[in-house]
């Protein structure tokens, strides 16, 4: 079985140049572009999707092996447009690239069209490196449907965003999903490295060293994306080449990345899985890690009222033992609202810690959910009567609200009785656990309950003699009950 060489050098493209492969990068291209990756050896981080050992790496390093459809995943900077290029220069495919932003359908059927001409011209497949795949719109993707159905397109899709929510359920059917994963900080001092030795495409020939510790910033200001890394760098050699110096420190590393944004994205999957972390954090009884993700979201950008909106929710979902907890998170979204930023980080810190210390209980919220079926399954159950409002003489001769008795004129304030409709019969759904206020309540409601079993029982004998009463009356003057 032959190899795939995977090398930029004689690769076959129509559409590609050495600008973009990386080889023979012009020297005023950024130093993230002129350090592309040019072979999948190359490619540092993202071992489970491209590796040896991996499958997709597998194949893509055996030349016998068609190349599959797949939508490589990522966040920016992890070598989604590296590994996409890489692929498509290591192949015998004709590739042409679209984009989500600038094309749509008129130029896929046109890429589609020379598609079809090549294979009868020349029997080749092609390849389509998608850009952003995430911004065509459901017609659009439609459009790719049967071209990848067919073979006809191997599509090398590209995106940040979900692919769960933003890529048809009917083109994910027909490509794998290759995710890729932020950088290690180990990995991010490789690339660093590599670049500063690099004589032909990185700042080798300045001869510059980097403090071990400027390069550990360094890799943790970058936050897993290879690409701030590397222009972190640039700026930092430049600093330090203007003067006259030849050792990139701590001090030349803050003072080059400067104070860049943290990854945030207000509509995307880092936003959700923050706030998630802050959600979980609180429920798991963490107050460090809830305030660690709080600022994390609050630095990114995020709106504080809305984490205060999802600490009310949380009070009621997962602190419903404690009634505190509720009134403390209403409370820090009027003072949020009221003070605004910086200062309301404040009153937000207040309460994310005492919604992490305070104790936790899903009871009403999960009593919540199993109502919620009971009604769908039963959405039309009689009102039992004496339950029924009886505002006039009519009502009441109808039978509404006779028999009910008001619990305020009852001993300790409560009457044995059912209140749920008779086809539901002793349905309890409302179970509270044994911590804080829920113990108190339990306690109580299993009081209740023991009253309400007392009663009933007694209701059942009394019936029971009334029952032989009437036989024996039946019997004494010679009838019976079915006569």
């Amino acid at each position: 079985m032959s190899s795939r060489q995977v090398s930029l050098l004689g690769a076959a493209s129509e559409h590609s140049n050495a600008g973009e492969s990386g080889q023979g990068s012009s020297n005023r291209a950024p130093l993230a572009e002129r350090m592309r990756p040019r072979t999948l050896d190359e490619v540092l981080g993202q071992e489970k999707a491209v590796g040896p050992n991996s499958a997709f790496g597998q194949i893509l390093r055996d030349a016998d092996l068609a190349i599959p459809s797949v939508l490589l995943w990522g966040p920016p900077g992890v070598g989604k447009t590296t590994i996409a290029r890489v692929i498509a220069a290591n192949s015998n495919y004709r590739f042409v690239r679209l984009s989500g932003v600038l094309d749509g359908v008129k130029e896929l059927r046109a890429a589609v069209a020379d598609a079809e001409a090549a294979l009868q011209r020349e029997g080749r497949n092609t390849l389509a490196l998608v850009d952003e795949i995430h911004r065509f719109n459901k017609s659009q993707q439609d459009a790719f449907l049967p071209h990848v159905e067919s073979g006809l397109l191997t599509v090398i899709g590209q995106t940040t965003d979900n692919v769960s929510f933003r890529i048809r359920n009917a083109l994910l059917s027909r490509m794998r999903v290759i995710p890729l994963e932020l950088l290690s900080v180990d990995v991010l001092e490789s690339l660093i490295e590599r670049a500063l030795r690099d004589e032909e495409r990185g700042l080798g020939k300045w001869q510059l060293t980097i403090d071990p510790a400027a390069r550990r910033t360094l890799s943790l200001l970058a936050g897993g994306d290879a690409r701030r890394a590397l222009n972190g760098l640039e700026w930092a050699a430049a600093s330090v080449r203007a003067d006259g110096a030849q050792c990139i420190t701590q001090v030349t590393i803050e003072e080059s990345f400067g104070s860049q944004p943290q990854r945030f994205d207000q509509d995307g999957d880092y936003h959700y899985d923050c706030v998630s972390a802050f959600i979980k954090s609180m429920r798991g009884s963490d107050p460090d890690a809830a305030l660690y993700y709080m600022l994390r979201a609050l630095e990114g950008g995020e709106d504080p009222l809305f984490l205060t909106r999802r600490m009310i929710i949380f009070a009621s979902e997962d602190a419903s033992c404690d009634p505190r907890a509720l009134e403390v998170a209403i409370n820090v979204d009027r003072a949020v609202e009221r003070v605004g930023l910086p200062e309301g980080r404040i009153p937000l810190a207040q309460a994310a810690v005492y919604l992490a210390c305070c104790a936790k209980s899903n009871a009403s919220y999960v009593a919540l959910r199993a109502m919620e079926k009971v009604i769908t399954e039963h959405p039309e159950l009689e009102i039992p009567k004496h339950l029924r409002n009886a505002p006039t003489e009519l009502m009441r001769e109808m039978g509404n609200s006779i028999g009910y008795q008001y619990p305020h004129d009852a001993p300790g304030g409560f009457v044995p009785m059912r209140y749920l409709p008779e086809a539901l019969g002793d349905l309890r759904v409302y179970h509270p656990t044994d911590r804080a206020l829920d113990l108190q309540i339990r306690e109580r409601l299993s009081h209740y309950e023991a009253l309400i079993a007392e009663t009933s029982a007694q209701s059942q004998k009394f019936g029971t003699q009334m029952a032989s009463s009437s036989a024996a009356s039946c019997t004494k003057f010679g009838t019976s009950r079915a006569s």
